[in-house]
């Protein structure tokens, strides 16, 4: 008689890794459904019974807020600068940089806008929960900082410290991210510089030629 393997449980996670691996599982469907989400939905999603959300968050409530928390975190975008080579020239540098960092951008929108569009609140009683607004999120001081470093091999080349040119492109990059670009309509937005031409601009300026006095 030939007796079936008996299946193996998975090792048990620690609260950090499971409440980690929920918000992962989570971010997609708060994109698709916003605060109408069900935690029903996530359970599936990551594969584990419903009971075991409630486990690590208090409610619903604490659950997208930690997604808010998840998506402004600038984490992915600074180890993506991190491996930006330095061996290019500055204007692959800074595309590089400007790529990242909109995807960042697009990802806090998409989660942010989600929760707004269905009425959702945070503990804080904004739409959005946690939410600085997206640009802000993505210019805080350690992304200053890892975009400043992009800057230093051409130091002695710039107008300004690095800090300040890191700064000056960061507030270039992000005009009109909390909100559409001039002449569009929320989800119909106007024209849009490229990134290539944005860091073209923000490199040479904006005259194909000096202008004369």
């Amino acid at each position: 008689m030939t007796t079936a393997p008996s299946r193996r449980r998975a090792p048990a996670m620690d609260p950090d890794s499971r409440r980690e691996m929920i918000v992962r599982a989570a971010l997609p469907l708060v994109i698709e459904h916003g605060s109408a989400v069900t935690t029903r939905q996530v359970a599936r999603t990551a594969g584990i019974g419903e009971g075991t959300i409630f486990r690590v968050f208090a409610d619903k409530e604490e659950l997208l807020d930690a997604c808010v928390t998840e998506a402004l975190s600038p984490a992915h975008a600074l180890d993506e600068l991190a491996l930006v080579s330095m061996d290019q020239p500055l204007a692959d540098r800074l595309t590089e940089a400007a790529s990242a960092l909109h995807a960042h951008l697009d990802r806090v929108g998409a989660v942010v806008g989600a929760l707004h569009a269905t009425g959702g609140r945070g503990r804080s009683g904004r739409p959005g929960s946690a939410g600085a607004p997206p640009a802000r999120a993505a210019g805080s001081q350690p992304v200053r900082e890892a975009l400043a470093e992009l800057f230093e091999p051409e130091g002695e080349l710039l107008r300004l410290p690095p800090e300040q040119a890191a700064l000056i492109f960061l507030g270039l990059l992000f005009v009109g991210a909390d909100r559409p670009p001039s002449g569009g309509e929320p989800g119909h937005p106007g024209p849009q510089l490229g990134v290539r031409d944005l860091v073209d601009v923000f490199l040479h300026g904006v005259l194909s030629q000096p202008v004369e006095k």
